[in-house]
């Protein structure tokens, strides 16, 4: 295994094996030194053409604990704004002797194809491309889901557990990958979204699809998961406008009360409060938002000591 492109390429042996190995990272990031020598003399460069602020910063810890060396590059700023190609990007990464790079890209597939070309020999981990997948996300919900419902922690598997994805599926990458990897653990996966917000294939990804929250509520989730609302890759054919939809599909206050107090409230962040989560529900303790970030650095560390010190035979 050479590259972490998108969730459905991990078999369940591989899935369990990195969310194993996000355990014993959880174990360094409780210490009172926070580092090991896994990637001393190796260099990371994270490679983002769209703003992120929770997987830029947690790749950047993560590899700064393993040891690693950092170079943080941003489309603003670079020479993209002058009009480098992404080819032409990555030969210059290259060239400075990077060994992984933690690509973000607005276009789906870009990754992929850093991957597949012959520019680089560097790792290629997909920190999310255009509306197409979100890995490392996914293995942090799946971490977090695991170490937060009893029962899960020694079988390490999901199998059981129901799961409600709630929202913008159409563009959301969390939303795919999420599906890949959750089902590959032996969840039940179900959507839950207005019918201009879900893939024409959201029959065949998902184990039932709702097309109405509250019926969905009803049903009984160990999980429910809200995502962002993607303005910036819609228009107003998608959803009329903001108040309709938080009233028809936002987890509010009165929605979040009507659950099961053991049911978890999940969200990938960044959160619009008000819009498709209430801070009742945010601000609750059956909400893990803040532990899917805090998760996120484990599970980028484990991703990043699999693909460069495991599989590269680094010690």
């Amino acid at each position: 295994m050479k590259h972490l492109l998108s969730a459905g390429d991990l078999s369940l042996d591989q899935t369990l094996e990195i969310l194993n190995l996000s355990l014993e990272m959880q174990g360094v990031n409780s210490r009172d030194v926070k580092k090991l020598p896994a990637l001393n003399g190796r260099t990371v460069a994270n490679l983002f053409f769209e703003d992120s602020t929770r997987t830029r910063f947690s790749f950047e810890i993560a590899a700064k604990r393993l040891s690693a060396d950092v170079v943080n590059f941003t489309a603003k700023g670079s020479s993209v704004s002058k009009g480098e190609s992404l080819k032409d990007t990555v030969l210059t990464l290259e060239a400075m002797g990077i060994e992984a790079l933690i690509v973000r890209h607005h276009h789906s597939g870009a990754a992929n194809t850093i991957a597949q070309a012959d520019w680089s020999k560097a790792t290629v981990i997909n920190a999310g491309d255009g509306t197409h997948q979100h890995p490392t996300q996914a293995l942090t919900d799946a971490l977090t889901i695991r170490q937060s419902l009893k029962g899960l922690k020694d079988t390490g598997d999901l199998k059981g557990i129901r799961v409600l994805i709630v929202g913008d599926i159409l563009h959301s990458r969390v939303a795919r990958s999420n599906i890949d990897l959750l089902k590959t653990l032996g969840a039940y996966v179900a959507l839950a979204g207005p019918a201009t917000l879900l893939p024409s294939s959201a029959t065949s990804l998902a184990d039932e699809i709702y097309h109405n929250l509250d019926e969905a509520l009803a049903s009984g989730f160990d999980v429910v998961m809200m995502l962002r609302m993607q303005m910036e890759r819609m228009n107003s054919s998608f959803v009329p406008n903001a108040i309709e939809y938080s009233t028809l599909w936002g987890l509010s206050a009165v929605r979040f009360s009507g659950l099961n107090s053991s049911t978890l409230i999940m969200h990938p962040g960044p959160m619009n409060r008000g819009l498709e989560i209430s801070s009742e529900a945010a601000d609750s303790s059956q909400s893990r938002i803040v532990a899917q970030v805090a998760n996120g650095v484990a599970v980028r560390m484990a991703v990043l000591y699999k693909l460069l010190a495991q599989e590269s035979g680094a010690k």
